[in-house]
């Protein structure tokens, strides 16, 4: 038989074509069931529960009943309109100390670096309940931070029980716990940048302090608009710390929109309406989150 002959009986010979299996579906499943039961199922029901109205045990439907009253509940205006007060200004407040920790541990006259990332970063380690009732004992009335400011003679600051002082204590808290965990992602943006930009600024005659805006700055803006985001997202889903330390006081001054959640879920038993505040916060999350992004992506074209 000749080479043609070989090559044209190859040819007509029918090729094996790749049989699809049931085995990739068959690892998937139980993660796409768990997936559902825990995840989707939970949302659904909830959104269905946001529509309806529990009547004689049963649920009836009432459309966005629930969120017409919302629209007109001025306690849940209130407690976006206080943590409105603490995004704006604790979150800038923490981000800048997170960048000025940053830089200092990313300078090579540093010795000892690793133990005070370590230092920054346990805060986080730390639970969020522990930390804030250990908050609480500090910031009573006969707490150390009153005792200290009576040492210089300055006056006891009632800080659990009042409008202001209030934000102020909670505001001190997320800044305490937080700011570590912002100071060691700025901190590998930091190291991931090339030295020889810096040995070329040094050349050029730029400072230090002109080094870090022109160069550390820019380069790390980025990743100051993702835990912006994210600082956004906590903030508002912001719970455990006024649940200790003000429980939503005085007079709903530090309440916020999940601790009222928290207060009309399981205080009051209206779980629909609760269901409606939990969609909207998601809602208000997303819609910042978006402009957040929109914003910074608007900057980066000018």
């Amino acid at each position: 038989m000749g080479v043609r002959a070989q090559a044209q009986s190859l040819n007509s010979r029918p090729r094996l074509r790749p049989t699809r299996t049931a085995a990739p579906y068959g690892f998937l499943a139980p993660f796409i069931v768990m997936f559902g039961i825990f995840l989707v199922y939970p949302i659904v029901y909830s959104f269905l529960i946001s529509l309806s109205h529990w009547q004689s045990g049963h649920l009836v439907f009432r459309g966005l009943f629930q969120y017409r009253l919302l629209l007109e509940d001025g306690e849940f205006w209130d407690s976006l309109l206080n943590v409105g007060i603490i995004l704006v200004v604790q979150v800038p407040i923490m981000l800048g100390l997170a960048a000025v920790f940053a830089s200092l541990l990313n300078s090579r006259r540093l010795r000892g670096r690793a133990i005070f990332q370590l230092g920054f970063f346990l805060p986080v380690l730390i639970d969020m309940v522990a930390y804030s009732l250990v908050f609480s004992f500090l910031l009573a009335p006969n707490g150390l931070l009153n005792h200290f400011l009576g040492i210089f003679g300055l006056p006891h600051i009632n800080w659990l029980n009042s409008a202001t002082w209030s934000k102020v204590a909670i505001m001190l808290a997320m800044t305490w716990h937080w700011t570590g965990y912002n100071v060691i992602i700025l901190l590998g943006a930091m190291q991931s940048i090339p030295t020889e930009i810096y040995e070329a600024a040094s050349v050029d005659g730029a400072n230090p302090v002109r080094q870090w805006a022109s160069i550390t700055l820019p380069l790390v803006a980025p990743i100051l608009l993702f835990e912006s985001v994210l600082s956004t997202i906590g903030t508002l889903q912001l719970f455990t710390e006024p649940y200790i330390l003000t429980a939503g006081g005085p007079e709903h001054s530090s309440m916020t929109p999940v601790l009222y959640l928290y207060q009309v879920a399981f205080q009051q038993f209206h779980f629909g309406y609760a269901s409606a505040i939990a969609f909207a916060v998601a809602i208000l999350i997303a819609v910042l989150s978006i402009l957040q992004l929109r914003v910074s992506r608007v900057r980066a074209t000018l």
